[in-house]
């Protein structure tokens, strides 16, 4: 059995796999506020996996927002400060006396769907998260790549070059940037598109239902979002190539993206008809802890 655990900013959850990938146990509890009651929280988590399940777990990982030094040390982790710095790894692995391994959410989310989700099978496997933010996460060979700086993956903050497609002036980025992708294919970008064409400020899922039941202001701000995606992810396919794009986060439910972006990105691909497949993630929210058990 192998245990699966995602630090969230507001709740911590767990599931226990056995080798197939079947769930034997979940759990989840409230983040706690300080780093010895996290230890503590994700200790318990795995007590009662093991109690839940009737076996005792083999080895232990962990998802978490931000950057993840090479030795499990969370670098960054801009909604979890009490874990900055911290060897998260060695401290769980020297409690529970078995392996645990730390990775970043969006890699965890990328190898979950590279293994038994809707990558499984492939070689080369992006994982892109649209929602709040924009994440991203490479698999290659069943295996998260981290790279040198802990980055690898993080389109959203490569600049979207504009087009007729960009409404209103560029917004700064968290990261410090301006023009970000994150910052053209967040949740807050379409909203905010919506606003500027309707005049009624609404969430993604609202807008997407109202352009699938045929209001044209809503068909335009999808449209328009569909064609910055694909610009985006037509980069992705030059520089890495991959098999499968995975989607996930609240934005990969719109319905409309599998069908028009990848009509969209061969204009902007060098290969001629690319054939990346773009799909949505199968394990959904499962995905960060699901990941996390199989690192």
């Amino acid at each position: 059995m192998r245990v699966g655990i995602d630090i969230g900013g507001t709740k911590v959850a767990a599931i226990a796999l056995d080798a197939w990938g079947m769930t034997l146990a979940q759990a989840r509890r409230e983040v706690p506020r300080d780093y010895g009651a996290t230890l503590g929280a994700m200790r318990d988590l795995t007590s009662q996996l093991e109690s839940d399940a009737g076996r005792a777990a083999e080895r232990i990982g962990i998802s978490v927002p931000g950057m993840i030094s090479d030795v499990g040390v969370p670098v960054r982790a801009v909604n979890l400060p009490w874990l900055e710095g911290r060897p998260l790894a060695g401290d769980l692995r020297a409690s529970l006396r078995r392996p645990v391994r730390v990775a970043n959410d969006a890699n965890c989310f990328a190898l979950s769907e590279a293994v038994d989700g809707a990558a499984a099978g492939h070689l080369t496997v992006f994982g892109a998260i649209l929602g709040t933010g924009v994440g991203g996460a490479i698999v290659i060979g069943g295996t998260p790549v981290a790279g040198a700086n802990a980055v690898a993956g993080e389109w959203g903050h490569n600049p979207l070059l504009p087009d007729d497609d960009c409404v209103g002036p560029a917004v700064l980025c968290g990261c410090g940037q301006s023009g970000c992708i994150e910052t053209w294919l967040n949740g807050a970008a379409l909203a905010r598109d919506y606003a500027a064409t309707a005049g009624e400020r609404l969430d993604a899922q609202a807008i997407a239902a109202r352009a699938a039941a045929g209001e044209a202001a809503a068909g335009g701000v999808i449209g328009r979002y569909e064609s910055r995606l694909a610009r985006a992810l037509a980069t992705v396919i030059n520089l890495l190539d991959p098999d499968v794009i995975v989607l996930g986060g609240g934005l990969s439910e719109v319905e409309s993206l599998y069908r028009h972006v990848p009509t969209l990105w061969g204009a902007h691909c060098v290969a001629p008809s690319p054939r990346t497949a773009l799909v949505r993630a199968l394990h959904g929210p499962h995905s960060g802890m699901r990941g996390a058990a199989w690192l």
